[in-house]
């Protein structure tokens, strides 16, 4: 018996209980398709204390988060109920169906989040404040979908893996090595508005007027115009355990970078950034995947890990859907389950920086051209064609698949991995295929037509029928709560914004005892 069955075998008594959630991000915009310049809307709750709804860099960027479930369903209708929540607070605004966004105003025009005036409060502004100064702001209005995943406490000694730490850091090294298949799969930004990109060099191609593309790209919001940087591709970090994982945090975090040195901390009164290093927080570090702890209040995240261990893993690769009214299908929450159920019980062997070079490059050549023919991957320093390697990995997952369908019931996960498997061969039912096809037949080429037309389509879907009126209640209570909850920090503080700031970021606040 190889050790992937028997390591499956060990761990099946739990597969109904695995554990996941969804963070899912979009833009509000007008009913024209033009980025909302609304606050965030009251009636939502406090974006800073609200357990399930905020914002991500811009108060026009909503952030819905569900609880943890132990079934895919339940998870996903959550998130529904969210949606459907959120539409009746936003008057006629829409969520934008895309995670590339929609035609954007001057950088100065758009809105960043605001989440009151407690210190924690401040310092969440003041972060995005630097990442606009850094990045740009257009670049921060990119949304995606955050999958996060666990077992259950229980089932690592049952399924006999005796330390978790090793074990969350060997699913994540094989997640980086095959990541650049769920771009494949499910990549859906093959186009971006050209107002995306205005001011910016780039290598992409005219579609249409106002519309740029790349003919065989999967998922642009992973390649080059999306989350990275010269200064985070200086950073070259090591996923062989926690202890190198946060030592090459904490160096990102203790090392000062030029160019944000002449951007300086402050102008006056006015924060410009928190720090001065090449991360100012832990949560500016881009990985398509990290280690997770929930944290206590005015914890570092790194301390958290550092201190108490994994708890769960975030997949951040995911775009949103545009073929799916809250921006993932079922279907690809199975295959997610399957495919990183793959990545825990797969041998996984130490990475290198030779193989975190391939595992980049790989990243980049999907991003822009995964749909090309013949086009080849770097594996352990040959080349290897894409379609081949995915009929490998895919093969591979057919018992997990099975041992998941034999654990929840039903034939969702077998039949998710079919999909899968028909995709590699026949690209043009690609997501990203569809999205250019659907462009060009229906919408004259334009992706702020296509993503609008979208957007109408699932506010509509998402309003058939109110909400449950218990639902509905517990709701509007959560968003009561969460105000009261801002008013009773903003009343409590006493520390002045520049101690706490001074105390959060020291080197000690990193410390384990």
């Amino acid at each position: 018996m190889n050790s992937l069955q028997a390591r499956l075998d060990a761990l099946s008594p739990h597969l109904a209980r695995l554990q996941r959630g969804i963070e899912k991000e979009s833009l509000r915009v007008d009913p024209d398709g033009t980025l909302a310049t609304t606050p965030h809307p009251a009636g939502l709750g406090s974006a800073l204390t609200h357990p399930n709804i905020t914002t991500d860099f811009s108060e026009a960027q909503p952030e819905l988060i569900t609880g943890v479930h132990a079934t895919a369903d339940a998870c996903l209708d959550e998130l529904g109920h969210l949606h459907r929540f959120v539409y009746g607070e936003i008057g006629d605004e829409l969520l934008w169906s895309a995670s590339m966004p929609c035609r954007l105003p001057d950088e100065s025009a758009i809105p960043i989040a605001r989440y009151g005036r407690s210190n924690v409060a401040r310092a969440k502004t003041v972060y995005r404040v630097g990442l606009s100064h850094r990045y740009g702001r257009r670049m921060q209005l990119i949304s995606g979908v955050h999958y996060n995943f666990s077992l259950p406490e229980d089932a690592w000694a049952g399924a006999g893996i005796a330390e978790r730490n090793p074990a969350y850091f060997a699913l994540i090294r094989n997640f980086r090595r095959h990541a650049w298949l769920l771009q494949y799969l499910f990549g859906a930004s093959p186009a971006v508005d050209a107002s995306f990109v205005e001011g910016r060099e780039h290598q992409l191609l005219p579609l249409a007027p106002g519309t740029l593309h790349l003919p065989y790209a999967t998922s642009l919001r992973m390649g080059r115009l999306g989350y990275l940087s010269a200064a985070q591709d200086a950073l070259d970090v090591s996923f062989n355990c926690l202890d190198s994982y946060a030592a090459s945090l904490k160096a990102a975090l203790a090392t000062p970078y030029p160019a944000y040195e002449a951007i300086g901390v402050r102008d006056g009164d006015e924060y410009r950034q928190l720090a001065t290093t090449l991360l100012q927080i832990e949560s500016e570090f881009y990985g398509t995947i990290r280690p997770k702890r929930v944290i206590r209040p005015r914890e570092r995240p790194l301390h958290a890990l550092r201190e108490r261990g994994v708890q769960y893993v975030e997949v951040r690769v995911m775009d949103v859907d545009p073929f799916s009214a809250i921006g993932i299908a079922a279907g690809t929450v199975r295959f997610l389950d399957v495919f990183l159920l793959h990545c825990l019980l797969s041998a996984s062997p130490p990475d290198t920086p030779a193989e975190r070079q391939e595992i980049a490059v790989n990243r980049q050549r999907v991003a822009a051209r995964g749909r090309e023919p013949g086009l080849r991957l770097d594996r352990n320093g040959e080349e290897v064609e894409l379609r081949r390697w995915a009929g490998e990995l895919l093969g591979e997952c057919a018992p997990i698949a099975a041992a998941l369908d034999a654990a929840c019931g039903g034939g969702g996960h077998r039949a998710a991995l079919a999909a899968a498997e028909l995709a590699v061969d026949d690209p043009d039912s690609l997501p990203s295929a569809r999205v250019l096809r659907e462009m060009q037949e229906r919408h004259g080429g334009s992706h702020s037509r296509f993503v609008l037309a979208r957007s109408r389509e699932h506010r509509a879907a998402s309003m058939q029928g109110p909400l449950p009126d218990e639902l509905a209640a517990r709701y509007r209570q959560q968003a009561e709560a969460s105000h009261k909850q801002q008013r009773t920090l903003e009343a409590g503080e006493t520390l002045p914004f520049e101690t706490y700031l001074r105390q959060y970021l020291s080197p000690e606040s990193l410390q384990v005892e």
